[in-house]
């Protein structure tokens, strides 16, 4: 595969980092668990929420896997592996000892279970493991489960991207007879999604989180072999993009209402994984027809996409724990939580951590 630059990759990867920072700011408001919450609770933010939490993970890994492609077509496995330890391994080890400790001391503040200064409670960050004791990496979870990844199938991913390997020869032969033949992939998820989902849930720990571990994983390796196909690939999503989207919209809302009135049904996760599947293929048809063009401020953001995930949290819970109790609209406080976190870290990465070369590999950035 010859080295080549897509924008609408760059583009979804930087709208899916940017829903996860508006996801995030979101967790503040609705009744599922989190680290800290607001005064109110807002029922009708799980909808949209809910929609978005289908596919917004399994596509970042799925992209990772279409990056993880585009990286071996130019380097060895020891270069990429590698270049995966600096870009990842390190990033997690200094988020872990500098960004999340605030996040867990403002959660013991508002639990009540410290009334030291940050400093003085600092030391027992590194008391226990998370959440009976301090010890996180809380949203950089995403970090080491890429790389434990990545480990794992560079020796498959390396027979993969020779060009006349058996198995993405036939899936190229498939979508070229068919672009429906890419809803194949649904099928071993289906069976992760009935089987494993009941026994293992989630726990982003990486140590007992086997359902999210495979699952994930499937979606890494599936980015890697249909990127493969070349061509084919951009051609078979933007041929059924509109088929994708009718199947979604049906999907989604059939899933609700077995979700809402049925406890266990065995068009659960066949509708969950079509939903989510469905959307993907959606997101990557379209950008595929409309975005994938060269312009500054994809190349700038898709820059700053890394440091961005870093720091968002952090300073989303600062701000939450400053409007826990405000006598304000819950709307105002989302405005302000969601333009705070986007400035301040805008702020964060222009004025210092893209100007200070020590800090570039603590956040994952590459030297310019």
């Amino acid at each position: 595969m010859v080295k080549v630059r897509r924008y609408d990759i760059d583009w979804i990867r930087v709208i899916v980092f940017d829903i996860l920072i508006i996801y995030h700011v979101g967790m503040f408001f609705v009744p599922w668990g989190w680290h800290i919450k607001n005064d109110e609770i807002i029922d009708w933010m799980r909808l949209p929420m809910g929609f978005t939490n289908q596919w917004r993970l399994p596509i970042l890994f799925m992209v990772s896997g279409i990056g993880t492609r585009y990286a071996l077509s130019f380097r060895s496995s020891k270069q990429y592996i590698s270049e995966r330890f600096k870009r990842l391994f390190i990033p997690l080890l200094a988020g872990i000892l500098i960004v999340i400790p605030p996040q867990v001391y403002i959660e013991r503040l508002v639990d009540g279970d410290t009334t030291k200064t940050f400093f003085e409670w600092f030391p027992e960050f590194f008391s226990g493991v998370y959440p009976s004791g301090n010890f996180s990496w809380h949203h950089l979870w995403f970090l080491p489960y890429l790389l434990l990844f990545s480990l794992i199938a560079t020796p498959l991913f390396m027979r993969w991207r020779k060009e006349d390997n058996r198995l993405i020869k036939w899936l190229a032969a498939k979508l070229e007879r068919s672009a429906y033949y890419i809803y194949l992939f649904c099928i071993p998820l289906v069976f992760v999604e009935a089987f494993m989902e009941p026994l293992f849930p989630i726990n982003h720990a990486l140590v007992g989180d086997w359902y999210a571990l495979v699952l994930y994983f499937i979606f890494f390796l599936a980015g890697f072999m249909l990127i493969s196909t070349g061509d084919v690939f951009w051609k078979s999503v933007q041929k059924i993009r509109y088929f994708s989207l009718v199947l979604g919209l049906i999907c989604f809302p059939l899933l609700l209402w077995f979700w809402f009135n049925v406890d266990s049904s065995v068009f659960i996760p066949i509708l969950k994984i079509l939903n989510m599947w469905s959307w993907m293929v959606v997101i990557f048809g379209f950008s595929a027809k409309y975005l994938n063009k060269e312009g500054k401020v994809v190349k700038y953001r898709n820059r700053a996409v890394y440091p961005f995930y870093i720091l968002h949290q952090t300073i989303t819970v600062i701000i939450g724990y400053y409007l826990i109790n405000a006598d304000i609209h819950y709307g105002v406080k989302f405005v302000i939580m969601l333009v705070g976190t986007f400035g301040i870290t805008w702020l964060l990465y222009e004025l210092i951590i893209r100007r200070v070369p020590i800090l570039k590999p603590l956040f994952g950035l590459k030297p310019n």
